[in-house]
Formats: structure tokens, sequence, C-alpha cells
């Protein structure tokens, strides 16, 4: 149960990741509203990465947007002297400035961006190499997909890259980054309130990992936003985009607070916390998935790690939170 293997790459994973949005800090895009969870403390951040790394968990997965490049470089600080001992993961396709920690309005998408991207990802993390290089633009049109699928390829074998991936939710483009050899994973948003059953399926047939971005609801699942004033200034939650509907006026939207209720008593079963049963049943509901909850204190790190010790939730126990919210089992 500890560790999971990366899809076909066979790469051996943590069956946790660290997701390190959230230690990027802040950044903005170019109209000024908020990209990143807030202001952090770089100290507190590699602490938390030490500590996690104690704990076992051995994957992180950040992403040259992520503080318009400020998580990679916490990241590689975190871990220098330790490459060995982990596995990195990052993205390419957003474009930044990290002088002023913003993000441009537009991806981009040629292939020759996909080494440069790398190349400066590469120096940010302090290594000659990465473990798994994704795709970050969620909807990247499919006439573009083989085009960077085969610059993927040209990259591993220069072994610049182990492994490389789609974070998207559209299974039709998780296929087409598959039919490379090299195509380990799809990095899709799933979690107890919001399944991803086509995703998974698709993982099963093809043996890809699914990091499962999102596993806590954005923290939704934590239990901690039900009233409003929980979210502190520069945090994306506090003034959701369009596409963020988990919140709204500084709080859960109570239309989800009202789906995390209903499955809250069995999510808490045998003494979890609501975090630790949300990743339980990612566990319990594929054997491809790899939860990436995001984590930047030393408490966040020893809870999520915590949720190790209980593993999966029971087959009975999915089957029940299926008909409390009113889906079928899967």
């Amino acid at each position: 149960m500890d560790t999971r293997k990366l899809g076909r790459s066979g790469i051996e994973v943590s069956a946790l990741g660290f997701g390190c949005w959230a230690i990027g800090g802040e950044w903005q895009n170019r109209q000024g509203e908020p990209l990143g969870w807030g202001p952090v403390d770089d100290e507190v951040s590699v602490r938390a990465i030490h500590r996690a790394l104690d704990l076992g968990i051995t994957f992180f997965d950040t992403a040259n947007a992520y503080g318009a490049g400020h998580s990679e470089r916490v990241l590689g600080r975190a871990v220098a002297g330790r490459r060995d001992a982990v596995v990195l993961a990052s993205k390419w396709g957003n474009v930044v400035d990290e002088a002023t920690r913003t993000s441009a309005d537009e991806p981009d998408l040629r292939p020759e961006h996909a080494r440069e991207a790398l190349t400066a990802t590469l120096g940010r993390l302090g290594t000659d190499y990465l473990d798994l290089f994704q795709l970050h633009v969620n909807q990247a049109p499919l006439s573009d997909g083989a085009a960077l699928r085969d610059a993927c390829e040209e990259l591993v074998a220069e072994g610049l890259i182990r492994a490389y991936g789609w974070s998207t939710d559209d299974p039709e483009r998780a296929r087409l980054f598959a039919e490379g050899p090299h195509c380990a994973s799809v990095q899709v948003n799933c979690n107890v309130l919001q399944d991803a059953p086509e995703m998974l399926a698709l993982c099963a047939e093809l043996n890809l990992a699914a990091i499962n971005r999102g596993p806590l609801a954005m923290g939704v699942l934590t239990g901690k936003y039900a009233a409003a004033g929980g979210l502190r200034p520069g945090d994306i939650r506090a003034t959701p985009p369009e596409w963020l509907t988990l919140f709204r006026d500084g709080r859960v939207a109570p239309e989800w607070q009202r789906r995390f209720d209903a499955v809250r008593s069995l999510l808490t079963s045998e003494g979890r916390t609501p975090a630790q049963g949300a990743l339980a049943w990612l566990w319990a509901r594929s054997p491809h998935t790899v939860p990436i909850p995001g984590i930047r204190t030393v408490e966040q790190a020893e809870q999520n790690a915590g949720a190790l010790r209980f593993g999966p939730l029971t087959e009975g126990q999915l089957a029940e939170i299926e008909g409390l919210l009113g889906r079928s089992t899967p």
C-alpha cells in the first residue's frame, strides 16, 4: 500500500504524493487576479518537504507556473543532496514572468517550447533530469497533441526526462498522448465528490497512473472552510475564477458543503480525519491512483501521511458513499 507504480514507466512512487502548488506562494494573471493560495514562508515549506520525506513520501508534483517558478526553486532547495530518493514531476505550457510573478493569458504550445520550459525547470530544481514532464494545458487542441507528444519522446531519448503525461480531464486527449511509448500518466481532477470514471477506466485500460489533483477538493474535504473567513487574501479560493465552483463568498459553496456533509461520517470511519478518509477513497477507487494533496506545513504532511496507516476504504464503504451521493457504483 505504501508504494505504487507510475503507470507503465515502472517508476515506483509513494502511494501518496506531495502537491506543490501552494508552496509557490502568491502570483497572479495579467488582470491582477490571484492564482496562488496566499503567502507562504519558504522555511516552513522546506521543513514540510523534509518531514514528508521522513514519512516515506517520495513523489513531488510541481509546475513552472506555481508561484511563477518559485515552487520549483523551493522544492529544488529542499531535496538538494537527496535527488536519488525522490521522484520529481513538473509541468509546462503556461508562460510566466518570474520577476513580476505573473502568468501570461495564453499558453505556448510550440513543440520547441517544451524544451525551453524544461531547461528552465531543471535549472530551478537544480537537477539534470526530470522524472515526469506533464503538459499543463487541460484543453490544449488535439491538433497540437501529437507534436507535443513527439517532442516529449525526443526529451526521453536524450535522457532529460524519464516519462511524460498530460494534465487533462479529457479521455481523448489522454489517449492521444498515451500512444507514445513513454507516456506514463494523466493528471486528472478526481476526489470523492468529483469522480472521474471515464479517466480512471482509461488508466486501467492503458496502464497509466492517475495522478489525482484536487484529491481534497481544494480543501472542501478537510472540513475547515464551512464558515466564511478562513481564506486569506491572495488565495485563489477567496475570489474564485469561474471554473472554481467549489467556493463562493469566501467559504465552501453550499451545494458542495451538503455533499460533503452527506459522506463525512463514512470518511471519518475507523478514526480517520475527513482528509484521510478522502485519500482512502481514492486508493480504494483504483489501483492506478496517486493523490497529490497540497501540503505546506509539517502538520499537513503528518496528517496526510497518516492516511497510509489506515489504508483504503472497503468496497462496501465505497458503495455506501456512491449511494449517499446518488451515483451508481463504479
